[in-house]
């Protein structure tokens, strides 16, 4: 099953799964937007979840792959300038240095190829912009034997379990590291910032 199949089906349901767990978590990830206007990225805005507690003095793009999540979400950016697109985190279809910040919220543990999708992310910053990223990773070496023994049919459904945060950064040399807190499940989910060199 495809990832856009996946989440068409599961669109209806997203927000009754993921809202309440990732409300809190996606907040203080949130806070660190910066407070001068400029041009956000939302990487996978999926049902717009982050959409109600964003400030509006932003230009906010939203990119989803599927046209079932993004039709949810713009009832949530009413108060909002905010354009949704529908397009592939592998092949985002903005030129480089775009963007002042880029919201990446439970997207690089869904995609097929996360280390591509943290590359477009990387290009389309401008430099000294800032990605926020709020996601489920392994550490590098952590054995966590269940979701590695689940991960074959996660993947297939909806996400991936075995994604290593470290690993995906070290193949991006233009994205620096500024902040990596535990943000959920016992530090499994963690708020990230990272900034373009």
């Amino acid at each position: 099953m495809g990832l856009q199949h996946s989440y068409r089906l599961i669109a209806p349901f997203y927000d009754l799964a993921i809202e309440r767990t990732t409300r809190s978590p996606r907040q203080r990830s949130l806070a660190a937007l910066p407070a001068t206007p400029g041009r956000v990225l939302l990487a996978g805005v999926g049902t717009g979840l982050d959409l109600p507690h964003l400030p509006a003095q932003h230009r906010y793009v939203g990119v989803d792959l599927t046209g079932a999540m993004l039709r949810r979400s713009l009832p949530r950016a009413r108060h909002l300038d905010f354009t949704a697109v529908q397009g592939d985190m592998h092949r985002l279809p903005f030129p480089d240095g775009s963007f002042d910040a880029v919201i990446a919220h439970l997207i690089l543990a869904v995609v097929p190829q996360p280390a591509l999708c943290l590359a477009e992310i990387s290009r389309v910053l401008k430099p000294g912009g800032e990605a926020l990223i709020l996601d489920k990773f392994l550490r590098r070496n952590q054995k966590a034997p269940l979701r590695r023994l689940l991960n074959p049919l996660a993947r297939r459904i909806a996400t991936r379990l075995d994604v290593v945060f470290e690993d995906l950064l070290d193949g991006e040399p233009g994205l620096a590291l500024r902040e990596d807190s535990p943000a959920l499940a016992g530090g499994w989910f963690r708020r990230i910032r990272l900034v373009r060199r």
